[in-house]
């Protein structure tokens, strides 16, 4: 099965406008999550969908692949959809966040891989549990309640489960990293918006509601992603804290 990883990049994001050409140390945001992904041995074909000649431009610059995707588009997953169309000889599409630029090539690897071996899934994604020092409150950070075989039951940006019984249930945060049936994924725009999806603002409920399911690989660690000036500076301080600077 061949796999085609893509990263969505737009220019004009509502928090922080030019955040793929962010600085990180010596390199920007874009190439840093390009160089990451591009160390999983499990994809085929990385690209960057980029919708500004800007981030195209540091695409090649630094040697990468990037299609100019149109400015129209309300989700990452509507661009991913256009990559996928101009490259039709891949049976599994990965959708990497560009905002993600310490993402672990394992973590891409292990949800790719979820998706070769669970043909019942349409989607896989990736969880790890909340750390101590975390608030599971925020509603930025989106929490997953998983079935005894890792299947995802809901996710929400409230705490789930609610510890009503005061028992010790692990709470997972969700990682956005999407691998997709590509027949799945050219089917899923077409699918009506979810009342779930709207109350959450949740584009993958939409999965969920319409009755498909999603496979979750679990991780240990994962560096949070990047959507907003302060989460630059953290993800700084974090990767001078790992070695990464």
């Amino acid at each position: 099965m061949k796999v085609l990883g893509v990263i969505p990049a737009r220019y004009e994001s509502e928090r922080f406008p030019g955040k793929a050409l962010a600085m990180i140390g010596s390199k920007t945001m874009i190439r840093r999550v390009y160089e990451r992904a591009s160390e999983c041995k499990g994809i085929d074909k990385l690209v960057v969908g980029v919708d500004d000649e800007r981030i195209r431009e540091e695409v090649h610059s630094f040697g990468g692949e990037a299609l100019m995707t149109s400015t129209d588009h309300s989700t990452g997953t509507d661009r991913i959809v256009e990559v996928a169309e101009f490259y039709p000889d891949y049976d599994i599409v990965v959708n990497i966040q560009g905002d993600e630029p310490g993402i672990d090539p394992a973590l891409i690897h292990g949800v790719v891989e979820l998706k070769k071996n669970s043909p019942a899934y349409a989607v896989t994604t990736g969880a790890r549990p909340f750390h101590p020092h975390e608030d599971p409150l925020d509603p930025n950070r989106v929490k997953v309640a998983l079935s005894h075989k890792k299947r995802a039951l809901y996710f929400s940006r409230s705490l789930i489960p609610f510890p009503r019984n005061k028992i010790d249930h692990p709470i997972y945060l969700h990682l956005g990293i999407y691998a997709y049936d590509r027949e799945f994924l050219l089917h899923f725009h077409t699918l009506p918006y979810s009342s779930l999806e709207k109350t959450e603002s949740l584009e993958q409920l939409r999965v969920v509601e319409n009755d498909y399911e999603i496979g979750v690989h679990l991780v240990e660690d994962a560096l949070p992603g990047v959507d907003t000036p302060d989460d630059l500076k953290k993800i700084i301080a974090l990767f001078k804290t790992h070695g990464l600077l």
